[in-house]
């Protein structure tokens, strides 16, 4: 899925206890060119005033600059690319993992502490769960067995009669890659949900539940990365420290009435977060599985199963 990397330092150490190789020999084995020396910072900073740029990677001496110019202005956008049934699962399959135990409880005097048995936090399986798979992490799908959830991960283009065929309590949208406008389907899906189960979306999947209340998707100048972007919840006036990865955003103004704007980016007050004022249903452009805060946004997993709860 990663066409090119690019870095300021490669560090040839591996010191992560869960590290099964290093970071060169994993690119190397997947085939993903790399390259370090550079000025990442520099380029941040002209990607924050010039926009995002189609870009490449050339290995060997520069001969023709211009060529390579060309080279890169010629491939093709992000808008209107269909990147969910790249990435998606071809046929659904169950997933009933938890969250991994790698923390282990030290007590007073230094020594570790080992739990009574019978003492680990593990929830009774009490909802069933279709979780759409536009391009899901599987912290995602940990989260909701851990919040008490069986969960059946379903392709991009899972029909809408089958979700309603098998009743599940509810309905997960997952986050992904590529245009939102360009997922019809997925957005024609949600809409014969909508009303019908509760239902939760992630980043893409947020996109796509705000087509289908009726809004419009634009690509962003730049794309919001990483772990530290300030996230205002409207309704308890915390700011949530988030993660985020995406190039693209629901404009808020093509919402109809019914639908609440809950989360707000305080970096270009951008929407994060909406709910629909009669139905079950709610959505966060950011990722709270990846624990940035680290526990910020937790509490949208029980907002989940507090919806499951009332339907």
């Amino acid at each position: 899925y990663l066409s090119g990397f690019v870095v300021k330092e490669n560090s040839p150490i591996v010191s992560n206890f869960r590290a099964k190789s290093s970071l060169s020999a994993f690119l190397k084995k997947n085939k993903v060119p790399a390259v370090e020396g550079i000025d990442t910072r520099a380029l941040v900073r002209h990607i924050r005033d010039a926009g995002a740029k189609p870009a490449l990677i050339h290995v060997g001496v520069v001969t023709d600059f211009s060529k390579l110019k060309k080279k890169a202005a010629a491939l093709p956008s992000m808008e209107g690319q269909d990147l969910a049934k790249v990435v998606s699962c071809k046929k659904p399959y169950g997933w009933n993992r938890g969250s991994h135990r790698i923390v282990r409880m030290v007590g007073a005097q230094g020594h570790e502490v080992v739990p009574p048995r019978g003492r680990a936090p593990v929830q009774k399986k009490k909802f069933n769960v279709i979780a759409y798979d536009f391009g899901i992490k599987q912290n995602i799908l940990r989260m909701l067995v851990d919040a008490g959830c069986r969960v059946k991960v379903v392709p991009a283009d899972y029909p809408a009669e089958e979700v309603l065929g098998q009743n599940p309590d509810g309905v997960f949208l997952s986050n992904g890659p590529g245009d939102p406008a360009a997922v019809p389907y997925a957005v024609d899906t949600v809409r014969q949900l909508l009303g019908k189960k509760p239902i939760f979306g992630i980043c893409l999947g947020h996109q796509i539940l705000g087509q289908a209340f009726g809004g419009k998707t634009y690509k962003l100048k730049f794309g919001h990365r990483g772990g530290n972007h300030p996230v205002l919840d409207r309704r308890s006036g915390r700011v949530e420290i988030t993660t985020q990865n995406h190039g693209f955003a629901v404009d808020p103004g093509s919402l109809p009435p019914e639908v609440e704007l809950t989360h707000v980016n305080l970096n270009d007050h951008t929407l994060e977060g909406m709910r629909h004022k009669e139905l079950p249903v709610f959505s966060v452009q950011y990722h709270p599985e990846a624990s940035p805060g680290p526990h910020d946004a937790g509490y949208l997993f029980s907002r989940f199963i507090d919806l499951m709860k009332g339907a």
